[in-house]
C-alpha cells in the first residue's frame, strides 16, 4: 500500500483538542504522512492547544478578524484552501463537528474532488437554529462526506435516517475522551484554587453561544448570582468567553460577588483539571457535555436543545435551557439532594472508552485499501 496523506483541517479550540488524538493517530503510522492546516477561526484560544499536543500546523490560513461575519469566514477558508488542496493533493481530509471551518473546508474538499471524512458526524437537534450555525454546518458537512465517525449509535441512526450508507457509517465514540488522557493529572494546580476554600464546592461554569447571548444569558447569570449569594459554601469560576457580549454581561451581573471568579480563557489542560476538580459543571458547549461524564460530573446544560441526547438518556445530562427560576431549581437540587447527585455523577459514560481515534485511522486504512 502507498504511503496515505490525509489533511487535517481545522480552526478552532473544540476543534484541535478533539482532533489533536487523531493528528498523533496519523503521526504513529508508518504508511500515512499528517498534513494539519488550521484556519485561525479562533486564535488565540487555538494555539494553546497546538502547543499542548506539540502539532506544528503546515499551513496557517489566519483568517481571524475580529467581529467578522458567518460569511467571511467561510469565504476566506474556501478561497484560503483552494490552492493548498491544488498543492498538496491529499488522499482524504479529516474534518470536525460542526464549525464553519468545518462546513467551508468540505466544500472546497468536494470541489476538488478529494474524500471527506467527517470525525463526529451525525449529531442532530432537528433545528437548523439551534445551536445556530452549528446544526446546519453539520448536517452539510455530512452531505458531502464520505466516511462518517458516529460517535455513538444515536448518531449512526439519525445519518441512516437521512439516507446515508450504513457501509460507510463507523460508531467510534468521541475523540474528545482520548485527549483527557494528555491532560487530566493528579498534581495539577491553578492560581484560582487558592482563593476557595478546600471545603468548598466549586461549579465550573462555560456559557458563551451566539443563540444565548442578551437576555438568555442574562437570565442565566442571575439564577447563578442568587445562588452564589445564598450558598456562602460553593464557588463558581466561569473562564469568560473572549466575546465583548459575553465580557458585558458578565461583568455587569457577576462583579463584586466574592464567591465568583470571572477569570481568564482557560487553556484546555486547565480546563480539564478544573472540571476535574469541580462538583457539578453548567454549560452551553456541545464538547463539555462529553467530556464531564468521564470525569463523573453531572451537566446542567444551558440551552433549549442538544445534539448530544444520549447524556441526557444515560443521566449524567440535564437539559435546563436558560430560564432564571428553571437554571437556579436545577443548582439548587444538586447541591442538596444527595442521592440524585450521587446517582447523576455514577451515570455511565455513553461517549468512549479513550480509544477512539486509532479505530478512526485504522477505519481509514481499510478505506483506501479496498479502493
Amino acid at each position: 500500500m502507498n504511503m496515505l496523506k490525509i489533511m487535517s483541517i481545522f480552526g478552532t479550540r473544540p476543534e484541535a483538542i478533539k482532533m489533536a488524538p487523531v493528528i498523533k493517530a496519523i503521526e504513529a503510522k508508518v504508511n500515512m504522512q499528517s498534513v494539519v492546516v488550521v484556519t485561525g477561526q479562533h486564535r488565540e484560544m487555538l494555539q494553546q492547544v497546538l502547543q499542548l499536543f506539540k502539532i506544528t500546523p503546515d499551513y496557517d490560513l489566519d483568517i481571524m478578524e475580529k467581529n467578522q461575519s458567518l460569511a467571511k469566514i467561510t469565504s476566506k477558508v474556501i478561497l484560503g484552501l483552494d490552492d493548498i488542496l491544488d498543492q498538496e493533493k491529499p488522499d482524504l481530509i479529516l474534518v470536525h463537528g460542526d464549525t464553519t471551518t468545518t462546513m467551508a473546508a468540505g466544500l472546497s474538499a468536494f470541489y476538488h474532488q478529494v474524500p471527506i471524512g467527517h470525525v463526529e458526524a451525525g449529531l442532530r437537534t432537528w433545528n437548523k437554529y439551534s445551536p445556530y450555525p452549528e446544526e446546519m454546518n453539520r448536517m452539510i458537512t455530512d452531505d458531502l462526506a464520505d466516511l462518517y465517525f458516529a460517535p455513538t449509535k444515536l448518531s449512526q441512526n439519525n445519518l441512516l435516517q437521512e439516507g446515508h450508507h450504513a457501509e460507510q457509517i463507523f460508531v467510534t465514540g468521541n475523540t474528545v475522551i482520548d485527549a483527557l488522557q494528555y491532560t487530566v493529572h493528579a498534581d495539577y494546580h491553578h492560581g484560582v484554587l487558592d482563593d476557595i476554600p478546600a471545603d468548598h464546592k466549586i461549579i465550573l461554569l462555560t456559557m458563551h453561544r451566539r443563540e444565548n447571548q442578551g437576555q438568555p444569558m442574562r437570565n442565566v447569570f442571575t439564577a447563578i448570582k442568587a445562588v452564589a449569594l445564598e450558598n456562602a459554601a460553593i464557588d463558581v469560576v466561569y473562564p469568560v468567553h473572549l466575546s465583548p457580549n459575553v465580557q458585558q454581561v458578565a461583568h455587569e451581573v457577576f462583579d463584586g460577588i466574592a464567591n465568583i471568579h470571572l477569570i481568564e480563557p482557560l487553556e484546555v489542560t486547565d480546563f480539564h483539571n478544573l472540571a476535574a476538580r469541580s462538583y457539578f459543571i453548567m454549560t452551553d458547549s456541545g464538547g463539555v457535555q462529553e467530556e464531564a461524564p468521564s470525569l463523573n460530573k453531572p451537566v446542567l446544560v444551558l440551552r433549549d436543545t442538544t445534539e448530544r441526547p444520549e447524556g441526557v438518556d444515560a443521566g449524567t445530562l440535564e437539559l435546563v435551557g436558560t430560564e432564571t427560576a428553571k437554571v437556579k431549581q436545577a443548582m439548587v437540587s444538586l447541591l442538596t439532594d444527595n442521592a440524585k447527585y450521587q446517582r447523576v455523577a455514577n451515570a455511565k459514560n455513553p461517549y468512549g472508552d479513550g480509544h477512539t481515534s486509532e479505530r478512526i485511522i485504522n477505519i481509514c486504512q481499510e478505506y483506501f485499501e479496498k479502493q
